[in-house]
Formats: structure tokens, C-alpha cells, sequence
């Protein structure tokens, strides 16, 4: 259990109004002891803790007691205070007291739940830049490592940073949340157009540069996803003695990785980079880069407004306004109403900003004017063309050609009539333009043309018919209703 024995009340400190005092008493002493000015080789005394603590004290502020009865003790000064501080931190198990059995001399380091608990806060007020970007490279190096070497730490190593790639871009998207909301407060409360532009150009400069815009172009999970498939896919494939020995490795190394011991450790762990991967450049990336335009948006907004606002103080409206709000309440009513009676026809229409929509400008294929010397034609280019030319109208079949071989048939077969039924295995061909205006006979039903009244019409017998052209096709009738054609037409 956490809760237990020296960390019974380990969040103790942390709830009095001197919380902010203590937290800042912690982070110095991490600094101190895990900082870039760390002295590894030296232990930390009292007297040295007790000077970490009232340099951290003096700078930080004493927050207001939530509870009346409080009865926390005053201190005379900033050493008193670091007493009970280190005397708080050491009874509730943020520090620890270790005795050096040789010199019998006493050091208070952080113990390893204090260290591990107040990282955070010492991360979220440094400004210290980190290389939290490196981890989708850092698991494709790890991939490609394994796969060429068979070191199972390598694979432990690329599990890890996958997880952390999910994790980095979750801190960076609550980062610039939380940036939109601290600049949405500043200008509330200050209003200066001046220091609200300096914290986003700051932020852009300092924060964005080096970082967010490496993970959205060299780190980027879309660049890199590929090849963590293929090193993924690698692994899987390779043989049979080389996955025995690592999931032997994994079970001994890990043993909590999986619950079910019939599942396989190493497939868990290269599905699990797979989804994580998809996961991040499918989702999470989007995200970074939707909070990253509404946070720019947001700085935009504001800080055209507030320039309009600094530019614009002898705008007559603004005078307006202002005089109004400077007059009695009555009396601004009454003009307010006034100025109401005169605007009631006024019709007011905004655009909405979802149909506005930024068009490109089309641009224009270059035409050539430029005029060139006509050159003969190869005569085997001219007949290729007059070859294709010919095949081309061979098969050209349209609907004049059809009713004309089928008006020239009907005739042939009942002169002088202005109805007939005839059978398809009663059509004749003579020429080949016929024989193609047989096979598509029965297309002559679909004449569906506007204000055309078709004169034939199809009906399926349900036999079929064999001659010279066919050797099997279904039988048709044709029924005709038009007006007599001439002798010599028909002809």
C-alpha cells in the first residue's frame, strides 16, 4: 500500500496554506540534488537544507487560509519556518534522513516517492527545453535495433517510448490549451495589446520552434510510421528461433506484461507499438495540429483587437458610448429608446461565416499564337488515317439507317400496306451495312425520342431461327403501324 507507515498522510503538507511555500522548498531541493548544478559527489546536511529552504521561502508567496479555525503556528522568520518545514517533509515521508555509518554524519535526500511526485511540478515550471520530440525516432531506432541484433532491452526500450509519443502529444495539446486560456486572462485583466503579443511571439519563438514544429515536420509520426510497419514486419518474420529466444527473454524480463499466459509477449508488445502508432498519427496528430491553429487563431483574434481598440480611442461611437454611460440612467434611457424608434426599420443581415469560403484563382492554360509552316503529310500516315477513317464509319449504325432497312424490308415483303407484322428470321441481308442493321433490329423498339411516336414495335416469339447469318438467335416479331411508302423508295 502507498498509504502506509511514514506515508500515511503523505499529501498532508500540501493542503495548509503554506502548500505553496512548501512545493516551492521541494522543487529547489530537486534542483539541487538532480539540477544541471547538482554536486552528485556531495550529500546534502541539514544546515545546507535548511538554506535551500529559506531561499525558497523568501521568494514564495504565503497563500490566505481557506479555514478560519485554522491555528497554524506564526514564525518568527524565514529559519523557523524552514524548521518546520523540513520537520513537516520528514514526518510525512517527502524526505528521508540517511546516517553515514563511517562519519556518522546525516543527509536528507528526496525519498523516491517525494522525487517521483514533485517532477511534475518542477517540469510544468521550467522552461527548460526538452527533447520529448525524439521518441517516435527513438522507437523506430530501437525497432530496427532489435531486429538486428536480438537485444530484448531494445524491444523493452520501444515499447516505453511508443507510450510516451501518446504522452508527449497529450502534454503539448493541454500545453496550448492552457496557453489559449492564460492569454485569454491576461488580456481581461491587463488589456495591454504590448505584452499580450511579446507572450505569444515568446511562445511561438521559445516553445514552438523548437519543438512542436519538430514534431509536426522532421518527428513526425507520418514520416516515421512506415518504417516502424516495416521493422515491425520485419520481426515477425524473421525465424522461428530468434522469436522463441525473445519471448523467453520477455516472460523472464517481464512477467507482468501479459495476464494470460497462453498469449504470446512478444506479439503483444509489437501489437500494442502498432496501435499506438496508428493511434498518434490517425488521432493525436490531427488534434495537435486543431489545437495548435485555434490557439494562433485565438492570439490573432485578440490581439486585433486589442490593437483596434488602442487605435481607435477617438472613434466617434466609442465617444458615444462613452458619454452615454457617463449621463443618468434615466436619461440614457430615454435616448437609447429614441435612437431605437429611428433604427426599427433598419435591417440588419450578417454573413454567415460557414458559406464564406476562399476561392483560387484559376489559372489559365497558355494558348500558342505562334504560327508554323504547314508540312506535307506522310503518305503512309495519310493512308493510316484514311484506313482508321473507314473502319471507324463501318460500324457507325444509327437510327435513320435502321428505320430506313427496316421500312426498305417490310415493303419488299407487303407492298402498299400501312401495317404489317414480320418476323426477324424473315429479314434479308444483302450488304454488309444490312447485315449490321439485322443484328441491331431489335433495338428499333427503344425510339423513345420526345414528341416521336414510334411506329414500330418488338415482340419475342420464344423460338429461334438459323440462316446463313445466324446459327442460333432468338425470333422475333415486328409489328408496324405508318403511312405507305412509294414503290420507288422501298426500292
Amino acid at each position: 500500500m502507498f498509504f502506509d507507515r511514514e506515508r500515511l498522510h503523505f499529501f498532508r503538507p500540501l493542503t495548509t496554506k503554506y502548500r505553496q511555500q512548501i512545493v516551492e522548498c521541494l522543487c529547489l531541493l530537486h534542483e539541487r540534488l538532480f539540477g544541471a548544478t547538482a554536486q552528485y559527489g556531495q550529500s546534502l546536511g541539514r544546515d545546507q537544507v535548511m538554506d535551500i529552504f529559506e531561499e525558497a521561502l523568501a521568494r514564495a508567496p504565503l497563500l490566505e487560509a481557506s479555514d478560519p479555525d485554522n491555528t497554524e503556528q506564526r514564525f518568527k522568520n524565514h529559519r523557523e519556518q524552514a524548521s518546520w518545514v523540513l520537520k513537516i517533509l520528514l514526518e510525512h515521508g517527502w524526505i528521508e534522513r540517511q546516517v553515514d555509518a563511517a562519519t556518522l554524519q546525516s543527509s536528507y535526500p528526496l525519498s523516491r516517492a517525494g522525487r517521483l511526485f514533485i517532477a511534475p511540478m518542477v517540469e510544468i515550471g521550467s522552461r527548460q527545453i526538452r527533447t520529448r520530440h525524439r521518441n517516435t525516432r527513438n522507437t523506430l531506432n530501437a525497432l530496427e535495433a532489435f531486429a538486428s541484433r536480438g537485444e530484448i532491452h531494445d524491444l523493452l526500450d520501444a515499447f516505453e517510448y511508443s507510450e510516451r509519443i501518446i504522452t508527449d502529444f497529450t502534454d503539448i495539446i493541454s500545453e496550448l490549451e492552457e496557453r489559449k486560456r492564460e492569454l485569454v486572462q491576461e488580456v481581461q485583466s491587463q488589456r495591454i495589446v504590448q505584452q499580450a503579443t511579446e507572450q505569444f511571439f515568446e511562445f511561438m519563438e521559445k516553445r514552438f520552434q523548437p519543438d512542436v514544429s519538430v514534431r509536426l515536420s522532421a518527428d513526425s509520426v507520418e514520416k516515421h510510421r512506415d518504417r516502424v510497419f516495416k521493422a515491425i514486419t520485419r520481426i515477425r518474420r524473421k525465424d522461428k528461433a530468434f522469436k522463441q529466444e525473445a519471448e523467453r527473454r520477455l516472460r523472464e524480463l517481464a512477467p507482468d506484461l501479459i495476464s494470460d499466459s497462453r498469449q504470446s509477449a512478444l506479439w503483444y508488445v509489437l501489437d500494442t507499438i502498432d496501435q499506438r502508432m496508428r493511434r498518434a498519427a490517425d488521432t493525436m496528430l490531427p488534434a495537435l495540429r486543431s489545437a495548435l491553429a485555434s490557439f494562433t487563431k485565438r492570439a490573432d483574434i485578440i490581439i486585433r483587437q486589442l490593437s483596434y481598440l488602442a487605435n481607435s480611442s477617438r472613434d466617434p461611437w466609442l465617444d458615444a458610448c462613452e458619454k452615454l454611460r457617463e449621463l443618468p440612467e434615466g436619461e440614457a434611457t430615454a435616448k437609447l429608446e429614441s435612437l431605437g424608434q429611428h433604427l426599427a426599420n433598419v435591417n440588419v443581415r450578417l454573413v454567415d461565416p460557414a458559406s464564406v469560403r476562399i476561392t483560387h484563382r484559376r489559372t489559365q492554360a497558355p494558348v500558342k499564337t505562334a504560327i508554323s509552316d504547314e508540312r506535307p503529310m506522310d503518305p503512309k500516315a495519310q493512308q493510316q488515317l484514311a484506313v482508321q477513317q473507314r473502319l471507324d464509319q463501318a460500324f457507325i449504325l444509327n437510327d435513320q439507317r435502321l428505320t430506313d432497312y427496316l421500312s426498305k424490308q417490310i415493303h419488299y415483303r407487303s407492298p402498299g400496306t400501312q401495317s404489317a407484322n414480320l418476323r426477324f428470321s424473315e429479314l434479308n441481308a444483302e450488304s454488309a451495312d444490312e447485315l449490321l442493321a439485322l443484328c441491331h433490329a431489335v433495338e428499333v423498339a427503344s425510339r423513345k425520342a420526345v414528341g416521336v411516336v414510334n411506329p414500330f414495335h418488338v415482340r419475342p416469339t420464344g423460338e429461334q431461327y438459323s440462316n446463313a447469318f445466324f446459327a442460333a438467335a432468338d425470333d422475333f416479331e415486328l409489328v408496324w403501324q405508318g403511312s405507305e411508302v412509294p414503290a420507288e423508295e422501298a426500292e
